[in-house]
């Protein structure tokens, strides 16, 4: 298999890809056609069936595995693909992590180095909370492994949610040693569930789009309710710590323009919002050098720090 970014004009594309969009359409003469876009680890390309009624060309819908045949040619400077065969390809043809983007660190480690985190919180009932989600529910517990933390902008990978978390726990945990006013169980806590709303507000991938209640909703807000759901099902659970560990999770963006319902007023709070903050930003400019590659140039404005920016020099 050949990856999309090694495609070149005048090349020709054999190999199993996933199909992230399918749309019949109709050139201006009239003639159907279908407009496709493909997709496997290293980006996307535009592809094209100007004969959709082929002999060679079977039956696939979008988020189907296909295998292509085709030649790459260019179209208003921009490679492209005209498919002259395809076909569904069948479980075991094709391995996911070859068509989806995944973190570069091992899942299973991270996840084990969450759990070590939630063992060394000392609060009973919040141990009991972080064991109810991380370590009972295995749903729960698939759906975090296996998401992004963003459609876009930062962690928009397979395990970007687990990595995003613990990289924010690590440094809550940082700040926890640097800072002794800080409250350790309650900022650890609230640092392992800071996101985990994004396990319901984006749909699983290759889809990894926004919900009906990522949408109406809201990672934050679907992350409170979560939180509330599960304390109700532990008796004696203190009404002022479920407030502070609500109001850490409600804060945690900082501003109400950046999406908070409530701005930081607990130190915990304050101390998410910071750790969160720093990890987004320092991958979001981690994901803009590796796509940039070599190049040391200016790399443009960028609309998140509000900067042109570019690589630091050697």
């Amino acid at each position: 298999m050949k990856y999309i970014n090694e495609f070149f004009e005048g090349g020709k594309a054999t190999g199993i890809y996933l199909c992230k969009h399918k749309q019949a359409a109709v050139t201006k003469n009239g003639k159907a056609y279908e407009n496709v876009i493909l997709q496997d680890k290293t980006g996307t390309i535009d592809a094209k069936i100007w004969d959709p009624n082929s002999q060679g060309i079977d039956d696939f819908d979008t988020l189907d595995y296909i295998e292509i045949m085709g030649d790459v040619t260019c179209f208003a400077g921009s490679l492209q693909l005209s498919i002259k065969r395809a076909r569904r390809a069948q479980e075991g043809e094709y391995d996911p992590a070859d068509y989806l983007p995944v973190s570069k660190k091992n899942i299973e480690e991270m996840y084990q180095e969450i759990l070590q985190f939630i063992q060394s919180v000392k609060n009973p009932h919040l141990v009991q909370l972080l064991n109810m989600y991380y370590v009972e529910n295995e749903n729960f517990i698939k759906r975090f492994k296996f998401s992004s933390a963003a459609k876009s902008v930062h962690h928009g990978f397979v395990g970007g949610l687990l990595e995003h978390t613990l990289s924010v726990t690590k440094l809550c945990d940082y700040y926890t040693h640097a800072y002794p006013v800080l409250n350790r169980d309650l900022l650890i806590s609230a640092a392992i569930f800071h996101d985990m709303g994004k396990t319901q507000e984006l749909s699983a991938f290759p889809l990894n789009d926004y919900t009906d209640d990522g949408q109406l909703l809201g990672h934050i807000m679907i992350g409170a309710e979560m939180l509330h759901d599960g304390i109700r099902q532990i008796p004696g659970f203190p009404a002022k710590l479920e407030s502070e560990l609500k109001h850490c999770i409600l804060a945690h963006h900082g501003e109400l323009e950046y999406g908070s319902p409530k701005k930081p007023a607990l130190v915990e709070a304050v101390a998410l919002n910071m750790a969160d903050n720093t990890d987004a930003k320092m991958e979001t400019m981690t994901e803009i050098f590796d796509a940039a590659g070599e190049q040391n140039e200016w790399l443009g404005y960028n609309r998140l720090f509000e900067s042109n920016i570019r690589k630091t020099g050697k």
